[in-house]
């Protein structure tokens, strides 16, 4: 096989394999089930297409060669529990909806129908009945099209501990027999909040690295943007999906300016702005501007999108409006109050009104059993004690900061700010 055929392969399992597992998953009610015929579609497609070149319609190809084996399966199980005649209607209105035709399958397929299924497999990849760890891995198995061996090198895990996962987390969805389908409105708050929160730490974990050699991995940072934007398209009168849309085009677009040419950290306020990425402030604005317009500015995610935003407004660091940052930490703490929450609004107030007055804010923060392995706790600390003058105290608290962070790079700054003060 060509170089160019395995990748335009590629290329076309990353795109489509969502929507084609999504719609088989309806009809086989098992999303480990689906991905297996999926799987055996792409397996098919690589059998098949070097020899005879693309299809028109790649992603139509895909579809009807799973929905094949999807009712292929559903045949053999029906002949096997004696059940012809309950399952034979159904059988023959599936196989109305599968047209022979692979060029002309997926327009048979009405796209609201696709948007429903992507959308039924975002909340069940996303079952608050699975770990956070399964969660983050099966969604970028079925929705991201993933292989195990890229999940694993992106969060630095061993490859069977991934595997391992994702085999337990589809066995836990068919144990706890989680219905493929999109919750009912008294749920959906819950349910949404739980796929917002595995996106987020997605993106996060692409926009500062816990462990490793590199502070960011902005290919996992691009995948939950692109799982950001589908949700936003499947459920856009949701004012806390635009409110994360927002939060994460806008982090993004810093990107280039988070490191110098050695790949080292440059921290926000000594970031060159020319650099951030305005197409993506753009953007982010007007997810922001969205998710208010539908009465959700106060919501977590808004709240932080909003932030991030006072940011992007200020053509320099001088100019950032820290009060109104303050005001927006301080809506954030009433909504979603955590210790973190606390020690960054900390930060604005030090920015804002000084670090005298932000320093015993930070300190009644030291014995916080939640932050108490949060290297960014005594990272601040020294922070504001080096700008208090007390240079001896901040030089024992980076290097307390350098030696709790598990990523390379983070570690050399701190211990750098740490020998700028001996």
């Amino acid at each position: 096989m060509s170089t160019a055929t395995h990748r335009a392969i590629e290329a076309v399992w990353r795109i489509e394999s969502a929507k084609v597992i999504a719609h088989v998953a309806r009809l086989v009610r098992d999303v480990g089930v689906a991905e297996e015929l999926a799987q055996d579609a792409l397996v098919t497609a690589l059998e098949r297409w070097p020899a005879d070149g693309l299809p028109d319609n790649p992603g139509a190809w895909l579809m009807t060669a799973a929905k094949n084996r999807a009712l292929d399966r559903l045949r053999a199980e029906a002949l096997h529990a004696r059940k012809h005649d309950e399952l034979g209607a159904d059988l023959d209105a599936l196989q109305a909806h599968v047209t022979p035709d692979f060029v002309d399958a997926l327009d048979a397929a009405r796209q609201d129908d696709i948007g429903d299924d992507l959308l039924r497999l975002v909340f069940t990849a996303c079952h608050p009945v699975l770990s956070t760890d399964a969660r983050v891995a099966l969604t970028l198995r079925l929705l991201g099209g993933l292989a195990t061996e890229e999940i694993a090198r992106a969060f630095l895990v061993p490859e069977p501990t991934i595997a391992q996962r994702i085999v337990r987390a589809k066995r836990t969805l068919a144990a706890a027999k989680v219905p493929f389908e999109v919750p009912r409105a008294a749920a959906l708050p819950e349910r949404l909040g739980s796929v917002l929160e595995v996106i987020y730490l997605i993106f996060n974990e692409g926009y500062s690295a816990t462990a490793g050699d590199d502070w960011m991995r902005p290919a996992l940072c691009e995948e939950a943007l692109r799982l950001g934007r589908i949700l936003a398209g499947l459920v856009p009168d949701e004012p806390e999906v635009h409110g994360l849309v927002a939060l994460m085009e806008i982090q993004a677009s810093r990107t280039a300016a988070r490191t110098d040419a050695e790949g080292r950290p440059v921290l926000l306020m000594e970031q060159d702005r020319s650099r951030w990425d305005p197409l993506l402030i753009r953007r982010g604005l007007a997810a922001l501007g969205r998710s208010e317009a539908l009465g959700g500015a106060r919501g977590p995610y808004a709240l932080q999108g909003a932030l991030a935003a006072c940011h992007a407004r200020a053509r320099t660091a001088e100019a950032t409006d820290w009060a109104q940052i303050v005001a927006l930490y301080d809506a954030l703490a009433q909504v979603a109050p955590s210790p973190v929450v606390e020690l960054n609004r900390a930060v604005a107030i030090g920015m804002a009104y000084g670090p005298a007055e932000a320093l015993p804010l930070v300190e009644a923060l030291i014995g916080e059993p939640r932050l108490a392995s949060y290297h960014w706790l005594p990272s601040v600390h020294a922070d504001l004690l080096a700008k208090l003058g007390r240079a001896a105290d901040a030089r024992a608290e980076f290097e307390r900061a350098a030696a709790m962070t598990r990523n390379a790079r983070e570690r050399e700054l701190l211990l750098a700010r740490a020998a700028a003060l001996g």
